[in-house]
């Protein structure tokens, strides 16, 4: 196996956080809508008015990448749409969500050129999400060189397989909470983030983190997403099991054997009530999950075992999209600098903020 690395990035997830980094106080602060759209003309832009604060932030961390981490080869995965087959399974997939603002929708096309210019690659459709892309990235080309996913996403790190050499670099919200984790995880070693060489506010995930930081397994993250939901995808999960998922996570594996054993339990009381009992005194979880766990719902109420299967089929990366491209055509070698400095001196960015003097 090559020593080399293939860096996957969450192109929508670090976007959206480069361009929500810089944006201007009056509408960070702004209360509705309208008041943020009079302020847009504040946000960080060409001479023609093309929108540029994201981009700019996503070209330097582009450049860092490629000088400081040197990976072998590198792919760009992007959300193109929120109507994906998802939404089929689940008409209310990230139905929470508001409406993705003009300034920041304007750039995701943008970027998707630039990086496709400069010879990075870049992988999106109508039909999946970015996290799918990198999915079967990972399952294509895992057995042939160690990969990487970096993103904030958390959903993520179900791909993190130790046998496999696939990690997490996971963007925390903060440098702090970055060195908060290195300080617990590698200082007892004798190591440094200087040392450890990840890009800033990353953090590297193995199995091992993902279990002490999430208090289960990564090919276990979607039976914890599928008990406790996740809003901001609005996966509903089962109302009332928060705290004990993890719990019974690790007793029993999955929400399928989770049943299973409950299902089993009910044939008669006694067996239900020891059941009950082994949660309480052996699982040490002191508020019984049953009847949330087996609620039945009305009409249209998603609850219980069905809001957990459903919950469990959406939080889950698909793995086996048709990737066209061979492991060549990622390789870094596509990438051409000067296509990017280019770009850079048409949208009126600094050459140096990107590339440094």
């Amino acid at each position: 196996m090559s020593e080399n690395k293939f860096v996957i990035v969450d192109g929508s997830s670090l976007l959206s956080t480069c361009y929500y980094a810089v944006l201007p106080r009056e509408i960070m602060f702004a209360k509705t809508d309208e008041e943020k759209q009079k302020h847009y003309d504040k946000i960080l832009h060409a001479a023609d008015g093309t929108y540029t604060n994201g981009i700019f932030g996503v070209l330097k961390a582009v450049v860092s990448l490629l000088k400081k981490q040197q990976p072998d080869h590198v792919a760009f995965v992007f959300d193109k749409t929120r109507d994906t087959f998802r939404r089929e399974l689940y008409p209310d997939y990230k139905g929470t969500r508001s409406e993705t603002p003009k300034p920041l929708k304007q750039q995701f096309v943008l970027l998707e050129q630039i990086l496709e210019d400069a010879g990075v690659r870049v992988l999106y459709s109508s039909r999946y999400e970015a996290d799918d892309y990198a999915g079967s990235l990972v399952m294509k080309f895992r057995d042939r060189i160690p990969m990487v996913v970096m993103t904030k996403d958390h959903d993520y790190l179900q791909l993190v397989d130790d046998g496999h050499n696939v990690r997490a670099w996971m963007v925390q919200s903060r440098q702090e909470k970055a060195d908060e984790l290195y300080d617990k995880y590698y200082a007892p070693y004798g190591m440094d983030k200087k040392s450890v060489n990840l890009p800033e506010k990353t953090f590297e995930f193995t199995a091992e983190h993902v279990l002490a930081e999430e208090g289960v397994w990564p090919h276990q993250i979607t039976d914890l997403k599928g008990i406790q939901g996740d809003t901001s995808d609005n996966i509903p999960g089962v109302k009332g099991v928060a705290s004990a998922a993890p719990i019974l996570l690790g007793e029993y594996g999955t929400i399928e054997e989770i049943y299973a054993a409950i299902h089993e339990a009910e044939k008669d009381k006694a067996s239900l009530k020891e059941l009950q009992d082994f949660w309480k005194s052996g699982l040490g979880i002191s508020r019984s999950p049953y009847k949330a766990l087996t609620k039945t719902g009305e009409e249209d109420e998603l609850c219980g075992e069905a809001a957990a299967l459903l919950s469990k089929r959406l939080a889950t990366i698909k793995t086996d999209i048709a990737i066209e491209e061979s492991l060549d055509d990622f390789h870094v070698s596509g990438y051409d600098e000067d296509k990017l400095k280019a770009w850079c001196r048409k949208l009126d960015i600094k050459e140096e903020s990107v590339f440094g003097k």
